[in-house]
């Protein structure tokens, strides 16, 4: 039971310190709790929005709405060290080249960033920036917990459902050590994380599972199989359509509808 259960902390602190900057664990490399980590993905997702709500009823008394938006773009890319960012942009590099898919994937692994890496990054900085911007306050309090939640379960969908498609790299260990009972307990993660958000949270996670199930299979089809880089492509998306989809839920539901 003991061993057991320095495995499940273990675990959690892999997550914790592969997704932000957090280093809670100074042991030596496991490869096992590594590997298992994205069970903990939903978990970690909800701590970082719990610290961006944070951070926004800080900031909101304080500053106007486009400075307090700018500073939770920055609050984000800091706590999670930029990983995801940086999945995004070979992403897009390898995508957008045109080439095969053997190709694109050399263009991937190129540590460079294209131009199409640095559009591609413009943009989705630029929509953040104005939905948060742009969204109610009571809104912006009942989705900033939920959404990182969301999004990085869909990396954990993606890795379980969907396959690898290196011979090596460190999103393989997680391809093999997390299987269908690891994403079964981040489901039921990800869906404590939507209850936060009451119903319009539910709707949420719906629509993370369609989106990540739909950019999965193109990615795949263009690629021969999904990559670290992807993983990361598909949860920045995931974060800016979930902002996206608040005005929608915002508009067509009370605001009962949300607690």
């Amino acid at each position: 039971m003991y061993k057991r259960q320095v495995g499940v902390l273990k675990t959690l602190a892999m997550a914790l310190q592969f997704l932000t900057r957090f280093y809670v664990y100074r042991g030596e490399f496991d490869e096992a709790a590594y590997g298992r980590a994205p069970v903990f993905f939903p978990l970690v997702g909800l701590l970082m929005g719990a610290v961006w709500l944070l951070l926004y009823l800080g900031l909101r008394s304080l500053f106007p709405p486009a400075v307090t938006a700018a500073l939770l773009v920055v609050g984000m890319v800091v706590m999670s060290g930029g990983l995801h960012l940086d999945g995004f942009m070979d992403t897009m590099d390898g995508v957008f080249s045109g080439r095969p898919g053997k190709q694109m994937l050399e263009i991937m692994r190129d540590s460079r960033v294209g131009a199409f890496g640095v559009l591609g990054l413009a943009c989705l900085m630029l929509l953040k920036f104005s939905l948060l911007c742009s969204l109610p306050g009571d809104t912006l309090r009942r989705i900033l917990p939920v959404i990182p939640a969301l999004s990085r379960w869909g990396m954990v969908y993606a890795i379980v459902c969907f396959p690898y498609a290196r011979p090596q790299g460190l999103g393989l260990l997680q391809k093999r050590y997390t299987g269908r009972k690891e994403l079964a307990l981040a489901t039921l993660l990800a869906g404590a994380a939507a209850s936060v958000g009451g119903p319009g949270g539910w709707i949420m996670l719906s629509v993370s599972l369609l989106v990540t199930h739909w950019m999965a299979l193109l990615l795949v089809r263009l690629l021969g199989g999904l990559t670290g880089d992807t993983y990361g492509a598909i949860n920045e998306t995931l974060e800016v359509l979930l902002l996206l989809l608040a005005f929608p839920l915002y508009d067509l539901l009370p605001v009962t509808f949300w607690f």
